[in-house]
């Protein structure tokens, strides 16, 4: 079988950012690494789930909403993929995924869709480990711009 692009990534050397992994017709995706790879430090469940979420909803009602395909983690629990139509630029996804970290570090209340009707593990969640991934990820792209999208060799 023909290896996926995300694949052909030297894991290596790949580093906590946000970069673009590939662009099919009108649709970008967005590797968003929050942790380092195969670097022994992976994203709790717990708080991935409750970093969905909150991230999710953020993106999914601010004002590029209906610009957004797909938020959701990385099954290698080292980060997320954002899925957004072309017509939203890169410094504006950079923009959505800095305020939508800032919106999770700063996050008080109830989980949006955590309740049993409407998430199908609402009981595992854990939203002091999801701010602190907000405020890791924050940090690491306060001054990303376009030129930091591409993967380095």
């Amino acid at each position: 079988m023909k290896k996926i692009a995300s694949f052909t990534v030297n894991h290596d050397t790949l580093e906590k950012g946000m970069y673009i992994s590939r662009i099919d017709g009108d649709v970008v995706t967005y590797d968003i690494r929050m942790k380092k790879p195969n670097g022994g430090d992976y994203l709790h469940m717990s708080a991935a789930h409750t970093l969905e979420h909150l991230f999710a909803t953020y993106a999914r009602n601010s004002q590029y909403g209906d610009k957004i395909v797909y938020v959701g983690p990385m099954g290698c629990r080292t980060g997320f993929y954002l899925l957004t139509r072309d017509t939203l630029t890169h410094a504006q996804a950079i923009s959505l995924v800095k305020e939508s970290m800032a919106f999770v570090r700063d996050f008080e209340g109830e989980i949006p869709g955590n309740k049993k009707e409407e998430c199908g593990n609402y009981l595992d969640h854990d939203l002091v480990g999801a701010k602190k991934i907000g405020d890791e990820m924050y940090a690491v792209l306060e001054n990303w711009t376009e030129k930091d999208l591409q993967y380095k060799e």
